[in-house]
């Protein structure tokens, strides 16, 4: 029979493979490729993510990286945009392809009927050769030549089927700007594979997220189909069960830290995947709070204590003081408070270096 982890052995593994009970000394493009990659709806979240996984991380780093085209934020899996290495780029895009066409057959299936998407795509490329459009733009440039199409839907399927980045300054820390798009070919230089190696992925999404269920594997990919993928990889795999029976495969050597491991409190950004990447999420998150995370287009920034989600926390920078504004979805004991306000002042000196400070609950 395999091995039963309880809920609390599964928060503590995937909180070691994500770096959040003890930061990490590798570098931004480390832990990037480690990740399989960073939500990065939210142009910011990425710093913040990196901030509470790395031992020294200052913005400038990941600014850099992205205005020296080694990162780039492009639509992937589930059809978010996502912070990647240019080599991972090229890897992941055709894994991403089957949430990107499902994007288009079912929130664009009444704009899009009848249309030559192909042709739309390649429009889209040649106009993207030209100059970095925002997505209003490339979709009134289309609008052109498919007068009676909705502009949003065409610039959508260029977006899902011609690889695109959003390039600079957009996401560059404390520059701003709106989104702009390139194609990926011409702003890294290489088009992407030509097709997915699933097994290589599946184990890379192992090593980041295990264990995890065929359920927790598709979640996070945006995909249906893949236990087969699991199933070839069975031999290599070691198998587990949660609590409630359901089957968990995990690489063999991966960390599988006891449920007694201390985990420190932690401020995760909005949209951050380790509250994204499973079909069942108990592990770092309650089905109540999960409810609570949610926002009507996204995920509000998470605050950890104790491996759990246990409130949210929003930043206000624009003027001093900076304030912290932690919004806590349980009581909180008195040594929990103080070390979320300790972890706060820490993450309020990296947001807002030089002015003062404040944290309100």
């Amino acid at each position: 029979m395999a091995r039963v982890l309880t809920r609390r052995e599964l928060g503590r593994a995937l909180l070691a493979r994500q770096w959040l009970l003890e930061r990490t000394g590798a570098t931004i493009e480390e832990a990037v490729t480690g990740l399989v990659g960073m939500q990065a709806q939210a142009p910011y979240a990425p710093y913040f993510g990196l901030w509470s996984r790395l031992r020294d991380f200052g913005t400038a780093g990941l600014a850099d990286a992205l205005t020296g085209r080694r990162l780039v934020r492009i639509a992937l899996m589930r059809s978010t945009v996502h912070l990647v290495t240019a080599a991972d780029y090229r890897a992941l895009r055709p894994w991403a392809q089957p949430a990107l066409d499902r994007e288009l057959d079912t929130a664009f299936k009444k704009d899009l009927a009848g249309l030559d998407r192909a042709a739309v795509a390649e429009a889209g490329r040649a106009l993207l050769g030209a100059r970095h459009l925002t997505p209003k733009e490339l979709g009134a440039a289309l609008r052109e030549q498919w007068p009676d199409r909705e502009p949003r839907a065409l610039a959508t399927v260029v977006r899902n089927l011609v690889p695109l980045v959003q390039v600079p300054p957009r996401a560059v820390w404390g520059a701003g700007g709106t989104t702009r798009y390139a194609t990926a070919a011409g702003w890294t230089g290489a088009e992407p594979d030509a097709g997915a190696d699933a097994g290589r992925i599946v184990l890379r999404y192992l090593a980041a997220f295990g264990p995890a269920s065929a359920a927790d594997l598709q979640t996070w990919a945006g995909r249906t189909r893949l236990r087969p993928v699991l199933e070839e990889l069975r031999p290599r795999l070691a198998v587990f069960r949660d609590e409630g029976g359901t089957e968990l495969f995990d690489l063999p050597d991966a960390p599988r830290p006891g449920s007694d491991v201390r985990a420190p409190v932690r401020f995760l950004p909005e949209y951050e995947n380790l509250l994204a990447s499973h079909a069942d999420r108990t592990r770092v998150i309650s089905d109540e709070n999960r409810k609570r995370i949610g926002t009507r287009n996204g995920m509000r920034a998470a605050l950890l204590v104790d491996g759990q989600v246990a409130g949210a926390w929003k930043l206000h920078r624009d003027k001093a003081p900076a304030t912290l504004e932690i919004d806590p979805f349980r009581p909180l004991t008195t040594t929990e408070r103080a070390d979320v306000e300790a972890e706060g002042h820490r993450l309020l000196h990296f947001a807002a270096p030089g002015i003062t400070h404040d944290i309100t609950w």
